[in-house]
Formats: C-alpha cells, structure tokens, sequence
C-alpha cells in the first residue's frame, strides 16, 4: 500500500523537479541519511534499491573522486518509472553522472565481492522484499559488503527492530534506531551502525 501511495505521489511533478511531489517530505530524510554518514568526498558508496536515484544521487552530489552505485531489481510496482535509463537522466540533470553507476541485483544476494563499499545507504526498499527471512538477508548483504570502518544507514517504515537486530548480529557496533520520523508518510525511522576493524587472524 505505501509503496503504491508514493508511485502515487512520484508522477505528480512540480515543475522544474525530477522528484516530483513526495520530494519536499524526502529530501528532508535523504539529508538527514546523509549528513549522518558523514560523506568526505572521496568513497565509495552503495544505495541498495536505488529506485529512480533520490538518495543515490544526493549522495553523488556530496562525492569529489567518489563513486555513488545504485543497484536495483528495477521492478515497477515498487516505484512508478522504475528503470535505469529514468535514473540515469536524473543523474544527468543533477550533473552527476559522471559519479553515478547503476547495476542490476537483488539485496539478497548483491554483485559485490566482501567490503566493497565505505557506506552503504538504502531507502523504503527493503520493506518491499516479501518475508522477513529475506529482509534479514539483504541486511546481511549489506554488512558483507561494507569496509571495515564503514557506515550504514537504513531508512524504512517498517521492521525497523529487525534491521537493528540484524546489524548487531553481524558484528557493527554503534546501532542505532532512531526515533519515528513523521516528515514522510508512512512514518519512517532510520537505522544507523558502523563496521568495526577486521580482527587480526
């Protein structure tokens, strides 16, 4: 349902805006996401389903000689005008492109080799994965794939606890979830964590 009510909301475009009308709520949030992970210019980063790039290119924007990947399984009922090329050239309209990388693959099981990624974001996507086993899953996925060092940040409306209690027992420190956020709706909370130093063998 809250998937349907912001494809809803993403063909309603103010003029002039790539994001359409549920921008203004989520710009608020993607802000939030990214000043919280702190970006210096010169990582790697990871938004796990992409979607049309909202995050994905808010954190490109922040980036110098990083690298902002967007991967996605780019199904349409997730989000309306779901598709590569659409996030492409909203890439190219923010004049990012040049930093943008897009894939195609399931957070169940990302097309990434182990600690591939200074920080990994993700936005009202996991929810959208059908049993909870699977949600868990991506969560583990996006600890694998994460430096030692790195940052995590995870925003959803729901299974919230879940994702924390995943990204514990995969062994990052510093989880966090934080309070429910009503500048979107549904309402959403953001969870955060950071990936400890891999110990000597």
């Amino acid at each position: 349902m809250a998937a349907r009510l912001l494809g809803r909301w993403a063909r309603l475009r103010r003029p002039g805006s790539w994001f359409g009308a549920v921008g203004s709520a989520s710009c608020g949030e993607r802000d939030r996401i990214l000043d919280g992970v702190d970006l210096r210019g010169d990582e790697r980063v990871l938004d796990v389903g992409c979607g049309r790039g909202l995050l994905l290119i808010g954190a490109a924007k922040r980036l110098t000689t990083g690298r902002a990947v967007g991967v996605d399984l780019w199904r349409r009922q997730d989000q309306a005008g779901n598709d590569p090329a659409a996030t492409m050239a909203n890439a190219r309209a923010e004049g990012v492109a040049e930093r943008v990388e897009l894939r195609d693959g399931d957070a169940r099981q990302l097309p990434f080799d182990d600690q591939t990624f200074d920080v990994v974001v993700s936005s009202l996507a996991l929810h959208n994965i059908a049993h909870a086993a699977g949600r868990v899953a991506a969560v583990e996925e996006i600890a694998r794939v994460l430096r030692p060092g790195g940052r995590v940040a995870i925003l959803d409306f729901r299974d919230t606890r879940r994702y924390a209690a995943a990204l514990a027992a995969a062994g990052l420190a510093d989880v966090r979830r934080s309070r429910r956020s009503y500048g979107m709706y549904p309402p959403v909370r953001v969870v955060t964590a950071t990936k400890g130093p891999t110990p000597p063998r």
